[in-house]
Order: C-alpha cells, then sequence, then structure tokens
C-alpha cells in the first residue's frame, strides 16, 4: 500500500471582511463537488486543476478566538494515489508555465496562502472514518530528524488519553520536504474540547470542581523531548460541502 499523500493550506483573508471566507469556501466546495465527476483531469481557466484524484477532505474556518489570525480558512487535500497520482497532477500544472497558471476566478479574494505536503504516517485512520462538528488542529516543530519520532509517541501515549475525552484521530502527519515539522488532526465536539481544558486546569489544582487528569500533564512534558519550535493547537469548524462536515 502507498503511503497517503497530503496538502494542508492556511488562506487568509485582509482587509477584515468577514464575507471573504464564506465566499472562498463556497466557491471551493461547490467546484470540487463537480470535479468528483470528472473523467480526466485538466488545466482549465479560472480554477487551475481540475481533477477527482485531487481530493478536497476537508475544507474549515478557523475558529480565531482559539489563536488563528482572523479571518483565516483551512483546507486539507488528498492526493489519491500518492506521488504519482494526485500530487503529479498538481506538479504538471508548472510544465511549461502555461498561461492559464496565472488566471483564478478568485483573485483579490485572498491575501495570502500557505500550503504543506504531508505524509501520514502508521496509525492515520481512514478518512471519513471521522466526522465531527468541530477539530483540534495541531501544528508543532520539533527536533530536526525527530518528526516520525514525535508521532509514533502521539499515537502511543497521547492517543489513548484524547480517546477518553471524546477526541477521535483523524491524521498523524509528517510535513514533507522539510524535517522539522508535523501537523495532528482530531475530531472532537464542543463538550470534549471543554471538558479537557477543565480536566487539565483541574490538574493544574486550578478547578476543583472536575476530575483532573494529571497524563495530559504528563504529555506535554513528554512532548518537550521532541520539540523545538513553536507548538500551538486551534479550531477549526468544518464547512459544509467537505467529507469532514457532517451532514
Amino acid at each position: 500500500m502507498r503511503r497517503g499523500i497530503y496538502l494542508i493550506e492556511e488562506v487568509d483573508f485582509r482587509p477584515m471582511n468577514s464575507r471573504r471566507p464564506l465566499e472562498y469556501l463556497t466557491w471551493l466546495t461547490r467546484y470540487k463537488r463537480e470535479d468528483e465527476n470528472l473523467q480526466r483531469h485538466t488545466l482549465t481557466e479560472g480554477m487551475s486543476i481540475r481533477s477527482r484524484e485531487i481530493d478536497l477532505v476537508g475544507a474549515f474556518y478557523a475558529v480565531g478566538i482559539t489563536g488563528h489570525q482572523q479571518f483565516k480558512a483551512v483546507t486539507l487535500w488528498h492526493c489519491h494515489g500518492g506521488w504519482d497520482g494526485g500530487w503529479r497532477q498538481m506538479l504538471e500544472i508548472y510544465d511549461g508555465v502555461d498561461d492559464k497558471l496565472f488566471l483564478s476566478d478568485i483573485d483579490d479574494l485572498r491575501f495570502s496562502a500557505f500550503s504543506r505536503p504531508l505524509g501520514a504516517v502508521h496509525g492515520t485512520p481512514g478518512l471519513g472514518d471521522t466526522v465531527r462538528p468541530l477539530y483540534l488542529y495541531e501544528s508543532a516543530t520539533v527536533r530536526p530528524g525527530a518528526a516520525l519520532d514525535y508521532l509514533a509517541a502521539v499515537r502511543e501515549e497521547r492517543l489513548p488519553v484524547l480517546r477518553e475525552h471524546g477526541h477521535d484521530l483523524v491524521g498523524l502527519y509528517e510535513v514533507l520536504m522539510c524535517d522539522n515539522e508535523v501537523v495532528t488532526l482530531w475530531g472532537t465536539t464542543i463538550d470534549a474540547h471543554l471538558a479537557v481544558q477543565r480536566a487539565r486546569d483541574a490538574a493544574l489544582g486550578l478547578d476543583d470542581e472536575v476530575a483532573a487528569d494529571p497524563r495530559l500533564l504528563d504529555w506535554s512534558k513528554r512532548a518537550r523531548d521532541y520539540l523545538e519550535g513553536p507548538w500551538r493547537e486551534t479550531l477549526l469548524a468544518p464547512f459544509p460541502g467537505s467529507r469532514l462536515a457532517p451532514g
């Protein structure tokens, strides 16, 4: 079985106009639904490459109060067929630098976009197995060369704890083309998110109304064996029309 290859993209919108993320996510999910019926990929004017092998798995509106720069959208793409499939198709649009590459239906809608290729590691479930109303998105910088070790520790040590607190694993990803970044994604609910925050507070002696879970603090200490830079968890709300959106 081939390794799962993905792309995660963070898009922000400035000046702050709350309609722009809505317009972008609506445009994106609509045309990707149409792509599901395509028989072969093609480069178009306005929408770049159209392909069913480049699958919009998740389209999310970033929950700004959890640490995102507002306003932001996050998208997760699955390259069917791995390196030789959807990833190759994305690269082929740069062959010859066709004029269509520079034409877009969404010119001036986005302020910036930052894309990172991801490689799934052992323990990542099948996409679509976990559909939840809220997602926890972790992006972390680890010591050079420690990405796979960190993700293995997440799978073996953190996963059982978060599962008890109502969080289901969506993906464990090594950021490719570098050697010091990882991404993890978890499906959850508002209630589960609040419960795990309070259990952590209780373990710190800051909440005496709920049961403490010291394992949450143990993981924070354990993670420092691998981390060497920024680490952040934020929340994402799934936008209707992608595979990870309920309904």
